[in-house]
C-alpha cells in the first residue's frame, strides 16, 4: 500500500490527462476539474489514454508525491473515459494498482453500532 493504515480516501479521474503532466500540472487539474484540495492527503488517480500506465498524486504531510506505473503487455481496468470522478476504497485501489478488476471488489460497508436502549 501506498499510506499505512489504509484508512484514505481514493479519487480517480475517469477522463484521461496528458502524461507529460507532473506534480503541478496534476495538482491543478485536481483543483479545477476534481474540485478537490490536492493537500487533504487523499490519493488522485489519473489514467493514460492507452490505459496502460497510471499516475498517483498524493500529500504525505510535507510533499506531493507522484507515483507511476505501467503495466507490461497488458491495460489497467479503466471506466469508460468521462469528465468526472469516481471514489475507490482502499481495497479497490489496491486491486487497480495489482492490474486487477478493481470493479470486482466490493467497498466494505460499516455499520454504525446501534445504542442499547
Amino acid at each position: 500500500m501506498i499510506l499505512p493504515g489504509g484508512r484514505y480516501r481514493v479519487y480517480l479521474a475517469t477522463k484521461p490527462v496528458d502524461f507529460r503532466k507532473g506534480h503541478a500540472g496534476l495538482s491543478l487539474i485536481v483543483q479545477s476539474v476534481l474540485g478537490q484540495d490536492p493537500f487533504s492527503g487523499a490519493v488522485f488517480v489519473f489514467r493514460s489514454k492507452r490505459g496502460d500506465q497510471m499516475k498517483c498524486l498524493v500529500w504525505d504531510g510535507s510533499g506531493l508525491v507522484l507515483i507511476y506505473k505501467k503495466l507490461e503487455g497488458s491495460a489497467f481496468r479503466w471506466p469508460k473515459p468521462a469528465d468526472g470522478v469516481i471514489r475507490l476504497s482502499p481495497a479497490q485501489f489496491s486491486a487497480l494498482l495489482e492490474g486487477l478488476d478493481w470493479t470486482a471488489v466490493l467497498p466494505e460497508r460499516r455499520r454504525r453500532p446501534r445504542l442499547a436502549g
